[in-house]
């Protein structure tokens, strides 16, 4: 069975998402019913849910209405990666109010599409410290030339639980493999940081990619980390612009093939059961 540690679900009848406008091909709802069908179909078992970089305003209200969904009969939610703004200095008050929730399981701040000195500032730094202690992760979303910020990140709160997301968001489309290799070896030393292996069908040619197109930066990534460091993401649904979820499904395991049943057991589901206490 799979655990799910990277589903975005979309409503923009409730939520503003302004980055949508720019991704025509995801402009629309992604509810959680369309993703339970497939996600069941394909031996899902639960999932996180992936705060989706809603308008600022809605922060909280995105997390509310997934934590709603999850309480309806046989849901497959099982907590949430909440969205959240470490260089403002509402973070303190903010995190001491999701802590209260043992839905919440960690936080994200997109850092991809921002300028590259977001994550240096000052304020940033000091609000990703307070996370030591709290039990909540972080997940990292950067680029490969921004890998060594997230080191930094990594080094500043060696007490913070950092996630790693989409093995480190490789150009594979480009076939760039460095400094992208290099970064994701050094970024995997830090004991404090882990992988996630997803989101590599949307890096990658939609029309032409195969398993082999994606093997070098899978298997770079869970041989940096190790197989008790490594997660699985599905990236629901920013998977649909390489295939779809269970096209990603299908070429994880073929990607795992040779591997022991102990390996994909860790990788698919039981690292992240021990990570987010499940």
């Amino acid at each position: 069975m799979i655990f799910d540690t990277h589903l975005h679900l979309i409503d923009q009848s409730a939520l503003r998402y302004p980055w949508l406008a720019g991704v025509p091909a995801l402009n629309r709802d992604f509810s959680y019913d369309e993703y339970a069908v497939q996600a069941r179909r394909a031996g899902i078992e639960g999932a996180l849910h992936m705060e989706v970089d809603v308008d600022p305003a809605d922060i909280e209200a995105e997390t509310s209405r997934v934590k709603a969904l999850s309480r309806h009969k046989a849901s497959l939610l099982r907590g949430a990666i909440a969205s959240c703004r470490p260089e403002e200095p509402g973070f303190a008050a903010y995190l001491e109010r999701e802590r209260a929730d043992p839905f919440v399981k960690g936080f994200r701040r997109v850092l991809h599409v921002m300028p590259d000195e977001l994550s240096e500032g000052a304020l940033f730094r000091e609000n990703i410290k307070r996370l030591a202690g709290s039990g909540l992760t972080f997940d990292l979303v950067v680029l490969p030339h921004q890998i060594p910020r997230a080191i930094a990140l990594a080094d500043l709160a060696p007490d913070v639980q950092f996630v790693l997301d989409h093995c480190g968001v490789p150009d594979i489309k480009g076939g760039a493999e460095h400094p992208w290799r290099e970064h994701m070896a050094e970024i995997a030393r830090r004991p404090n940081v882990v992988g996630k292996i997803s989101g590599v069908v949307a890096y990658a040619d939609a029309g032409s990619w195969t398993v082999e197109t994606l093997r070098s930066y899978v298997e770079h990534t869970i041989e940096c980390f190790g197989w008790d460091r490594v997660v699985w993401g599905s990236d629901w649904p920013v998977c649909t612009l390489g295939g779809g979820l269970a096209t990603w499904i299908a070429a994880t395991h073929a990607l795992l093939a040779g591997t022991s049943d102990d390996e994909r057991r860790k990788l698919l589901a039981g690292n992240a059961k021990r990570l987010w206490s499940f």
